[in-house]
C-alpha cells in the first residue's frame, strides 16, 4: 500500500486529557527536561536511560526503555515545533540504539511514525495536558491498525500519567 496524500492522517486522532494539579512551568519543564523525563516517562515499572535530548526544532530526544523482563525498546521524538510553555510537536518513532527508525518491534503494521501534539493549559494554578497522537505518511493499512489501538493507547497514557502525577506531587 502506498502512504496516503496527506501527511497526517487527521481521520485517525487519539486524543488523550489529563489535568495535573501543578502549574504549567512545572508540568512544561517535567516533559521537557531529562532530569525530570527519566522519573516519569515509559510504561509503569520500566526504567528510561536518555541517549540525547535536544530540545529544538529538528532536535531529538532518544531513548531506551528496559522492562524487569529484561526486553530493551529504543524510541525517539524529532521535535518540529516548540512553543514554551504552551505547546511541543514531534515526529515519534521507534529506534535502533543509534536513533535510526525501525518499525515497532511488537506490531511492524503499525504506522512507521506519528505526529503527536501535546498542549499545556494553565487552568487555576493546574494544567491542563491534551495529547493529540495521528499516523503520519500512513498506509491506509497502517492507519486502520493504528485506529484500532486507540484503547490501548488510553490505557498506556493513563498509566504513564499516573506516574507523572505521582512525581508531580512529590516534587511539590
Amino acid at each position: 500500500m502506498t502512504p496516503s496524500a496527506n501527511a497526517a492522517n487527521a481521520a485517525t486522532e487519539f486524543i488523550f486529557n489529563r489535568t495535573f494539579d501543578a502549574p504549567r512551568e512545572v508540568v512544561w519543564n517535567a516533559f521537557t527536561q531529562p532530569e525530570h523525563l527519566k522519573h516519569w516517562w515509559g510504561a509503569p515499572g520500566s526504567s528510561v536511560e536518555i541517549a540525547r535530548h535536544e530540545l529544538k526544532p529538528g532536535g531529538m530526544f532518544h531513548y531506551c526503555m528496559k522492562f524487569p523482563d529484561g526486553r530493551a525498546m529504543w524510541a525517539r521524538f524529532i521535535f518540529r515545533e516548540i512553543v514554551a510553555p504552551e505547546r511541543l510537536v514531534w515526529l515519534n518513532g521507534f529506534s535502533d540504539e543509534h536513533g535510526g527508525l525501525t518499525r515497532n518491534p511488537w506490531a511492524a503494521n503499525l504506522p512507521l511514525e506519528t505526529l503527536s501534539t501535546v498542549t499545556f493549559t494553565e487552568e487555576n494554578g493546574k494544567t491542563l495536558l491534551t495529547v493529540t497522537v495521528v499516523p503520519f505518511n500512513a498506509s491506509d493499512e497502517e492507519t486502520r491498525i493504528f485506529a484500532g489501538g486507540i484503547a490501548g493507547m488510553k490505557m498506556g497514557f493513563g498509566a504513564t500519567f499516573n506516574t507523572l502525577a505521582a512525581y508531580l506531587a512529590r516534587r511539590s
